[in-house]
């Protein structure tokens, strides 16, 4: 995901002139996770800049350059960092198309690193896409994939809208895949089955889609039934048709992330469940999440969902 994620940069660059790339080590040190690497030296200062840490002032200072012309991806190094941005994300980038009626556009995307794995502690581990998704005017992504993660970046930066991207970093470098060469694009409101199923759906996005998927097989191997992984990519737009469509077909639901249980996204995918299909459940709805606690440093494999904890909720949705 690191490669497909530089390489997308690398393309964006090259293609638009408008494009600047700005944040805390992206040009010299390539990045703290090493996305950037390589940028500088091709695309010099001007368009790949370092800059101090204020992360307030990096969201602040990218708001003006697209409001001027310019298509600006901030870096945030960690999503634990974005919080001093937090006002001029919600209150100015997510609000600019809205009060000029259209006449001016805030389109810029904000990389963060999100979520667990690498034992980062409470600090450098949090998962904040819900206190994103909760704001009007903006859109909220999250990739599972490296070809994914291209092409979601790339279709990011055609958004007339401000994008918060967030990538899940343990899923940097736990697997490889073929990804396309050049520019190519994946729709930001279109989910992604991530395996085919009629017994059970889960529901699910970034770093938790390869453990559904892993609980998936684990329980059709246990004769529960083939299970349906429905990897939603971005969280708003939310893809409601794929969502619904695959409830409708399998009538039980798990929802599963990473972040806290409480006021999750799982929380609105519930809701939405309960209002479009509730006549074509027939189970409650289960959610799996973190804990409500502080993300962990020593217990961080007991805080994080898997298998075992979604198998559990497969097993309860299915024998209801």
């Amino acid at each position: 995901m690191v490669q497909a994620l530089q390489d997308a940069l690398a393309v964006a660059l090259r293609e638009d002139p408008r494009v600047v790339v700005l944040g805390e080590d992206v040009g010299k040190a390539g990045g703290v996770f090493r996305v950037t690497d390589g940028l500088l030296a091709e695309f010099g200062d001007e368009r790949v800049l370092d800059t101090p840490l204020a992360e307030n002032g990096i969201v602040g200072a990218a708001a003006g350059m697209a409001l001027y012309g310019l298509r600006p991806i901030v870096e945030i190094q960690f999503a634990d960092f974005i919080y001093p941005a937090f006002d001029q994300i919600v209150s100015e980038l997510a609000k600019i198309r809205y009060r000029s009626n259209g006449q001016y556009a805030a389109p810029v995307v904000v990389r963060a690193p999100m979520g667990g794995g690498i034992k980062g502690g409470l600090y450098h581990s949090q998962s904040p896409e819900a206190y994103f998704a909760h704001t009007p005017g903006l859109r909220v992504v999250i990739p599972s994939t490296p070809h994914d993660a291209k092409g979601l970046l790339l279709s990011a930066l055609a958004s007339p809208d401000p994008v918060i991207f967030l990538e899940p970093k343990r899923l940097y470098r736990s697997f490889k895949e073929e990804v396309p060469v050049g520019h190519y694009t994946v729709p930001l409101e279109a989910a992604r089955v991530a395996r085919a199923g009629d017994r059970a759906t889960i529901l699910t996005y970034g770093a938790t889609v390869p453990t559904a998927v892993e609980a998936a097989e684990r329980q059709s191997r246990d004769g529960g039934g083939e299970i349906e992984v429905i990897d939603l990519r971005t969280l708003v737009p939310l893809d409601v048709e794929t969502v619904l469509d695959s409830v409708r077909k399998t009538g039980r639901v798990v929802i599963l992330h990473e972040a806290p249980r409480t006021c999750g996204f799982g929380a609105e995918l519930s809701a939405l469940v309960a209002e479009r299909a509730m006549t074509r459940l027939e189970a409650p709805i289960a959610r799996v999440a973190g804990f409500d606690t502080p993300f962990p440093y020593s217990l961080e494999h007991a805080y994080l969902p898997d298998a075992r904890r979604v198998q559990q909720a497969l097993e309860y949705v299915v024998g209801y």
